[in-house]
């Protein structure tokens, strides 16, 4: 008794080893076995099954992105050639209108030059005429002149 009551200990109390241990030990086991059996598998499997999907989303949004961006990239580089296009069509289209602009340029500048020219020559004739109407005026004047100087005498 001397022994029990140095270490604080009577039967029954917190230390007593007799076939509760054992039953006890049993009855986690077997805890164990029904709780993975009822819980934890389900839940693992429906872990796994989520970690599958995600995984397998994430792979096809990885596809679905690398696949985005080359169409961008072929979009891009339509797009770049299409500008090229039109600019170069453009270019042409002021070339043709620069073109026919300097061809009307050219035949307005030649009319302008064949009008200016027979002008001229129409000029000439008239004043060739007139020195030639004035000449004949002159020769007659002087006659005129030279007759009455000589009738006066």
């Amino acid at each position: 008794m001397t022994s029990s009551l140095l270490f604080g200990a009577t039967e029954g109390g917190l230390f007593d080893f007799d076939a509760t241990l054992p039953l006890m030990a049993a009855q986690v086991v077997l805890l164990t076995f029904i709780l993975n059996a009822l819980f934890f598998k389900p839940v693992g499997r429906v872990v796994e099954e989520r970690e599958g999907y995600i995984t397998t989303s994430r792979a096809e949004a990885k596809q679905k992105l690398a696949e985005v961006q080359r169409l961008e990239s072929e979009l891009r580089d339509q797009l770049k050639e299409a500008r090229q296009a039109a600019q170069k069509v453009i270019n042409d289209a002021e070339q043709d209108s620069d073109k026919l602009y300097r061809e009307a340029l050219s035949l307005a500048t030649n009319e302008a030059n064949a009008s200016r020219e027979k002008a001229r020559r129409e000029i000439d004739s008239q004043r060739d005429i007139a020195l030639t109407q004035l000449k004949a005026d002159a020769d007659n004047l002087g006659n005129l002149i030279v007759e009455r100087l000589l009738a006066s005498k």
